[in-house]
């Protein structure tokens, strides 16, 4: 069975909504009120006008469906948990053919840059300046706007992006022995990580390119191609490794990084020129159409999202700068146990990825009460589902880790030490997962807004200091909890400007929502923990720990009323009967 594309999938049909179809209408859209008007009285005799002929609307222009909103997610989600899953692959090769030594401290250095690029250019930073630019080009064309408005912006934004991000990468390659330095002043091999970082410094331009055109498909409707680049991306990483890994060493992984960013552009480029070529769902205009002048994307909007997204990830500059100054191998523990821990929170987000667009379209469209209902619905599924995932990985963490990278070189002593730094890590699941939806929020109106970046340079701020005078007590663990830290402060600090900045939900009233599904976590992973330690082999303890956090966490967080978890639940029940009807039908 193939997963259902998105690509065509049916929206409702563009009618007014009626006893009979409001229930298609997606959760948290009220249908906008119909004003009265009284029409003038015609003499008698005089034969009725013809009805105005209606204009063409496209898909794309109509309200998305629950059903629609709830297949483009099955999509996202699938594809994104294969592309997690690849992810993993990646870090067991990693891990397998290196270990967790000088060689994998000289790429994970060298990491940092696609790690960068990821959050600035796809998943955050210009997703957030380009959907809602996108939205508002899309509802002008829907509002009958002269020309092209989608067509404009392209022109307006591309030509001028596209020599950045060339630039930048270009500069980065050159300056690949500084940046190792600032970056990482102790490490041991620093020659090998210049190799790494110049390779994996092309990824600038080609990760530029790709996160353009995922943001312009997703405000499009498009979800295929968007979810499906981290698969092809890692499938490449993994296949450089094997194939160039015993005549290059860990520089075959940076490789993979090169040539894996120029694959997540192919993937998306097909459905761009389809979008984006295509006349279909243009407005039939009363007067020929006109040339429209090409929009940029707003300068202080731009410079906002991307000092966020800088901000956001520079967590990672300071945990390696702090650690590369411990024994050997810390930079690689920290590293697995992100990359393990943040799992839970990056399913948790696929949902926030599919109805970000619709959020942008409905302030778009002036519609804030529409928006707020759906941020305050984001808000309760993702942390339902993050902390799940957080007491999971909090009760069985040594069995995990032993599972999924104990093997070839890397060993028992660093299978313990990860697991304990992940548990710390863990901690700040929450706070990640809510930063990740809240400033989604304060950029989907499209206009630049400075308080998230203040709020991120607090949760910086936090992390430094607390990481500074924890390292020497606690290690790479202490690190762990300063990351936790900051993001915590940087999420509440969010959190308490959203109704003066921001799409205006109702705090109080998600303060206590998140309090419930919280409750039921932490009873969930001390059971899980405790039911872990009874097995022998990781693989029963994994299984035994597992699935009582998530028998203790379902019944506590219903008999909670954790809306959530309902939310949650229901909708993985819609799915598997749809599943199972299609593979049995």
């Amino acid at each position: 069975m193939t997963s259902p594309s998105t690509e065509n999938l049916p929206s409702p049909e563009p009618t007014a909504p009626t006893a009979q179809t409001t229930g298609a209408v997606a959760p948290g859209w009220d249908p906008p009120a119909v004003p009265t008007t009284r029409l003038p009285e015609t003499p008698p005799g005089t034969p009725p006008e013809a009805p105005p002929e209606a204009p063409d609307q496209h898909p794309d222009h109509v309200p998305p469906s629950r059903r629609f909103l709830a297949r483009a997610a099955l999509v996202t989600a699938s594809l994104s948990v294969a592309g997690s899953l690849l992810g993993l692959v990646r870090d067991q090769s990693l891990a397998r053919l290196f270990g967790a030594g000088r060689d994998t401290d000289a790429f994970l250095v060298a990491w940092t840059v696609p790690e960068f690029a990821a959050t600035l250019l796809i998943e955050d930073g210009l997703a957030f300046a380009l959907i809602p630019a996108f939205s508002r080009a899309l509802a002008r064309r829907a509002q009958g706007a002269g020309g092209d408005p989608v067509r404009s912006l392209v022109a307006g934004t591309l030509p001028r992006l596209a020599p950045v991000f060339t630039a930048v990468g270009g500069l980065l390659a050159l300056a690949a022995p500084q940046f190792v330095a600032a970056l990482a002043p102790g490490l041991s091999d620093a020659g090998l990580a210049v190799d790494c970082t110049r390779l994996t410094a092309t990824c600038v331009l080609s990760f530029g390119l790709a996160g353009y055109c995922s943001a312009a498909l997703r405000a499009h409707r498009r979800f295929l191609a968007p979810a499906a680049i981290y698969i092809v991306y890692n499938l490449c990483i993994v296949a450089a490794m094997y194939a160039f890994g015993g005549r290059w060493g860990v520089r075959a992984a940076a490789f993979g990084v090169a040539a894996g960013g120029l694959l997540m552009v192919l993937v998306q480029l097909p459905s761009l020129i389809r979008v984006v070529g295509s006349r279909r769902g243009l407005t039939r205009d009363p007067v020929p159409p006109v040339a429209v002048e090409p929009r940029a994307v707003d300068v202080r909007l731009m410079a906002t999202v991307l000092l966020f997204a800088l901000c956001r990830q520079s967590q990672v500059l300071i945990e390696r700068f702090l650690a590369s100054g411990l024994p050997a191998g810390a930079i690689s523990h920290l590293n697995y146990a992100q990359k393990v821990a943040q799992i839970p929170m990056s399913l948790s987000l696929m949902l926030c990825t599919v109805t970000f667009p619709v959020v942008a379209r409905a302030l778009a469209e002036g519609d804030t009460e529409r928006a707020r209902a759906r941020v305050e619905r984001d808000l309760a599924v993702a942390a339902a589902l993050v902390l799940l995932g957080t007491a999971a990985v909090v009760a069985c963490a040594p069995q995990l880790i032993a599972l999924l990278f104990q093997r070839g070189a890397f060993t028992a002593a660093d299978t313990a030490a990860t697991a304990g730094v992940m548990r710390v890590y863990a901690i700040g699941l929450l706070g990640q997962t809510l930063t990740g939806v809240l400033v989604r929020s304060y950029f989907s109106a499209g206009r630049a807004a400075w308080y998230p970046v203040g709020a991120m340079t607090a949760g910086i701020a936090v992390t430094s200091c607390v990481g500074a005078l924890a390292l020497g007590s606690w290690g790479v663990t202490g690190i762990a909890a300063a990351n936790a830290t900051g993001i915590t402060v940087t999420a509440a600090l969010l959190l308490a400007g959203m109704r003066r900045r921001s799409v205006p939900v109702r705090t109080p009233l998600v303060l206590r929502e998140l309090s419930r599904p919280l409750r039921a976590a932490v009873v969930a992973a001390v059971s899980g923990a405790l039911v872990a330690a009874l097995p022998a082999t990781p693989l029963a303890a994994l299984a035994a720990g597992t699935a009582t956090v998530t028998v203790v966490f379902a019944l506590l967080a219903c008999v909670l009323g954790a809306q959530g978890c309902t939310c949650a639940l229901r909708r993985v029940r819609t799915l598997t009967r749809r599943l199972a009807h299609a593979l049995l039908r």
